[in-house]
């Protein structure tokens, strides 16, 4: 028994050896690939002055009337993210994609990720940009944001489009997220090996091989930054507050929404039917595909949009 003992604490303790030898590698290749990608990513859009840090926005298409673009929560390169959409509705709009800080090429910020500060940095950026009436177009968490946004600057937008936009009443953002597990995910590296071996979220879509590693690169930069990881520490707060809001009656409201959204939330369609329901000009289109409709329904989304906003 004792000989057994010695055998299985040095067993054990050449299994924990290996262990933390095999991490120490993982974190130092972490910091030697994050170095090597730094000089990889290739800078797109332009640099916007807000508070004192900068912003990254993008302008694309030559239109009389402008959108502009909201990213959903945890899209690391919303720009790139949102390419083909971009493509199809530049030839008839002026494309203002908004890559708020901590996403895409923005810098990160220490700045509470409260909807109000969201909303105000967006705005200012809008104003450096001298835009000043626009269609706002939001994906994901953007709804939450978005509904905020509309009712402080009613004279600035002329309408809002969600792709499958958060709704304040649904369900889960009371959770507890182990954001503080998410962080180290990201400073050992690990985060880096889950990301290689899982499914490429992009494959089949219409996304060339530059874009994509583009992607992952800003992926692994961004993943679980202090914007986003206090993002995630606001959602419960933020959902909690747009609850007192509704879009303004007169505002064209478009809703595009999941057909089937996964039994995530069993009343989907008819939470984004509230939320038109008082709308003069409201409508909900319902797509099959998954929560970013904008990577397959794009054409669909964009011939909507026009018919849409032509007939209201």
């Amino acid at each position: 028994m004792k000989k057994f003992m010695r055998v299985l604490l040095k067993s054990m303790a050449v299994l924990g050896i290996s262990i933390v030898g095999l991490l120490v590698i993982v974190f130092t290749i972490n910091i030697i690939c994050n170095k090597i990608e730094q000089g990889k990513i290739e800078p797109y859009g332009q640099l916007v002055s807000v508070n004192g840090e900068k912003m990254n926005v993008t302008i694309q298409g030559k239109g009389a009337e402008t959108i502009v673009l909201l990213p959903g929560f945890g899209t690391a390169a919303p720009t790139l993210d949102f390419k083909p959409l971009i493509d199809e509705l530049a030839p008839y709009y002026k494309i203002v994609s908004i890559e708020p800080f901590g996403y895409g090429l923005s810098e990160d910020t220490a700045k509470e990720r409260s909807t109000e500060n969201i909303v105000s940095e967006i705005h200012e950026a809008l104003q450096e940009l001298k835009i000043d009436r626009y269609m706002l177009m939001g994906h994901s968490i953007a709804g939450i944001y978005g509904l905020d946004y509309v009712n402080k600057y009613p004279n600035e937008v002329t309408g809002f489009v969600g792709i499958d936009s958060s709704v304040p009443t649904q369900g889960g953002m009371d959770t507890k997220f182990p954001i503080k597990s998410l962080q180290l995910l990201k400073k050992s590296g690990i985060a880096r090996i889950l990301i290689k071996f899982s499914d490429d979220p992009y494959a089949g879509l219409p996304y060339d091989d530059d874009t994509k590693e583009q992607i992952r690169m800003i992926t692994l930069k961004n993943f679980y930054n202090t914007s986003t990881s206090n993002e995630l520490e606001h959602i419960s707060k933020n959902f909690t507050a747009a609850k007192t809001l509704t879009f303004p009656k007169d505002l064209p409201l478009l809703l595009f929404v999941q057909a089937k959204s996964g039994g995530v939330e069993k009343n989907w369609i008819p939470l984004h039917e509230e939320q038109v329901k008082h709308s003069v000009y409201g409508k909900v289109i319902t797509l099959d595909g998954d929560h970013y409709l904008h990577h397959t329904k794009s054409e669909e989304i964009a011939d909507n949009i026009r018919s849409f906003m032509q007939n209201k």
